[in-house]
């Protein structure tokens, strides 16, 4: 078995080999910036990449002073520096002394400064947006007048309300004066008193879409009165147009969506508000109609006639139920009535002559209840049912005597 080396030894041979490497030691590396990681202590670790492989690098606090930017992810840089072993991790990295901005990087730069003194104007502040119509007659459109952004447009368009018209500015959407070129149509098609304007274009790099990331064309669209969806690229794609506008559209495609009411759907509505409209007045009609009847009834019997009539109708009422109370007390006392005439009938002296009694009375008119009251050759009176007879005591008998 050979000699058996540490990992520290092996670290420290491996670095050794890049320290004498004099390409290493003083080396510019172009790559896209990623995984970009500010530090407390004030260091910058981030990553270098293109389409075949990464680099680990690392800027130390110190070194930063000559940084101009804020690395941030996808910037396309040049990193100045050397490329060394960081012996912990025995991995190797490029410890960056300077970086600048590289190609499309130096667009990245100019967007984010732009961007950032729009921002603080007040340009992208959302009490500045203008709502979008629901029911646009005219729709304007700032884009190239060949292509596939413009045909997407009146294709969806078209295909959502037959009657909408569409007002094309083919404006130069990429290359030198097309800045310029979408920012006169805007101004143009805000004269014409149109209800939305529909400014970009299809997808492409950076530099294809630099136009619509022009202060001239944010300014054009911040002063438009009329309401503006930017269409600019792919989903993916942002730009300053997109922040100044008052709403943005992921495609050209969908802004024609965002523009464009679905008329077949803007029937199905009036039609279900025709029927909702027709049940709720059915309803009401309805409900008003029960309510006149109520009413009226409610007057009916309010009216004077109808009081009228009601009194009269009591007053017949009482009226019958007093005769009927009066029979009934007649019939009471009628009866009451007969009660005491047939008493009195039956303690009457002729109730008792009529049956063959008879009432005597002497001379001085009162009635002999006892012989004992009466003398002989005294004169009495007699009296039957149909008359008196006068006669005179002969001789009187007592019962246990006899005569």
């Amino acid at each position: 078995m050979g000699q058996a080396y540490s990992v520290t030894e092996i670290n420290q041979y491996i670095k050794n080999l890049f320290i004498k490497d004099r390409i290493l030691s003083q080396i510019f590396i172009k790559g896209e910036v990623s995984n970009c990681k500010y530090h407390t202590s004030g260091h910058i670790y981030f990553t270098l990449k293109d389409a075949q492989g990464q680099l680990a690098c690392v800027m130390f606090a110190g070194q930063r002073k000559g940084l101009t930017f804020r690395l941030e992810e996808g910037q396309s840089v040049i990193a100045l520096g050397s490329v060394n072993v960081y012996e912990r991790d025995g991995k190797y990295q490029l410890y960056a002394n300077e970086i600048v901005l590289d190609g499309q990087g130096v667009l990245y730069e100019r967007f984010e400064r732009l961007k950032r003194n729009l921002e603080e104007e007040g340009l992208f502040d959302r009490a500045h947006k203008k709502p979008i119509p629901s029911f646009p007659k005219k729709v304007g459109i700032v884009t190239a007048s060949t292509g596939a952004a413009i045909q997407d447009i009146i294709n969806i368009s078209k295909r959502r309300n037959p009657y909408i018209q569409l007002i094309l500015y083919p404006a130069l959407v990429q290359g030198a004066g097309s800045a310029e070129s979408v920012a006169k149509g805007i101004t143009v098609l805000d004269k014409l008193g149109l209800d939305t304007i529909i400014i970009g274009r299809g997808g492409g790099s950076i530099e294809d879409l630099w136009a619509f990331n022009e202060e001239i064309v944010a300014r054009a669209i911040y002063n438009c009165r009329t309401p503006i969806i930017s269409a600019v690229g792919h989903e993916t794609d942002i730009t300053i147009a997109d922040f100044v506008s008052d709403l943005r559209a992921p495609t050209p495609s969908a802004a024609a969506e965002l523009a464009v009411n679905d008329y077949n759907a803007f029937q199905g509505v009036i039609r279900d508000y025709r029927r909702k409209l027709g049940r709720e007045m059915q309803q009401k009609l309805s409900f008003n109609q029960n309510r006149v009847k109520e009413l009226k009834l409610r007057l009916f019997y309010a009216s004077p006639a109808y009081q009228i009539k009601q009194k009269r109708q009591y007053l017949m009422d009482t009226e019958q139920k007093l005769q009927q109370r009066m029979n009934q007390k007649l019939r009471e006392k009628r009866h009451r009535l007969e009660l005491y005439i047939a008493k009195m009938e039956g303690l009457s002296p002729l109730s008792k002559l009529s049956k063959g009694y008879a009432l005597i009375v002497g001379e001085d008119n009162k009635p002999i209840q006892s012989i004992q009251k009466v003398a002989k050759n005294e004169l009495l009176t007699i009296s039957l049912l149909d008359g008196d007879i006068k006669t005179r005591v002969e001789e009187l008998c007592e019962k246990q005597r006899g005569c």
